[in-house]
């Protein structure tokens, strides 16, 4: 398999997609968070003291997606045409983060998705840490994406 970020010589480029045809593209990420169930409950109480938990993970996971080639070398700046991020209570004691990007360009979104679910997982974490330091952030992953020379791509679990 050829790696498509490094030269001849070994150096690192971006990848040139001069010649690649707009398409439309779409990538979906999720991510899961554990947590006491003690502090699920305060999260869908609306009682954590730094505000409402799951709309500041909202903006924070969209504002991510559209900063991704700020935070991860070589990504392209792609014109998003849609962010969308979900976060959904697993009772008794996860979150399931999902994120769903897409664009009109002549390359995808994967980095945004991941990105966005990551960032959103974080936001979740530092709202909460003061009464539950022991969340972890899982299963950081691409579900499906679609279009682009690479086609359709749907995890098998």
């Amino acid at each position: 398999m050829e790696l498509t970020h490094i030269d001849k010589e070994g150096k690192a480029v971006m990848v040139d997609i001069t010649d690649k045809s707009a398409t439309a593209r779409v990538a979906v990420a999720g991510a899961f968070m554990r947590m006491k169930p003690e502090t699920l409950q305060l999260i869908l109480d609306n009682k954590v003291k730094k505000g409402d938990v799951f709309a500041s993970a909202r903006i924070a996971g969209i504002m991510a997606a559209k900063r991704t080639p700020d935070l991860i070398p070589m990504c392209h700046p792609i014109p998003i045409t849609s962010a969308v991020v979900e976060l959904e209570p697993v009772l008794p004691d996860g979150v399931a983060i999902t994120a769903t990007v897409k664009t009109s360009y002549a390359t995808g979104v994967e980095m945004e998705a991941l990105t966005a679910v990551s960032v959103a997982a974080l936001t979740v974490y530092d709202m909460c840490k003061s009464v539950d330091r022991g969340m972890t952030i899982k299963e950081i992953k691409l579900l499906k994406k679609s279009g682009g020379k690479s086609g359709e791509f749907t995890r098998g679990e």
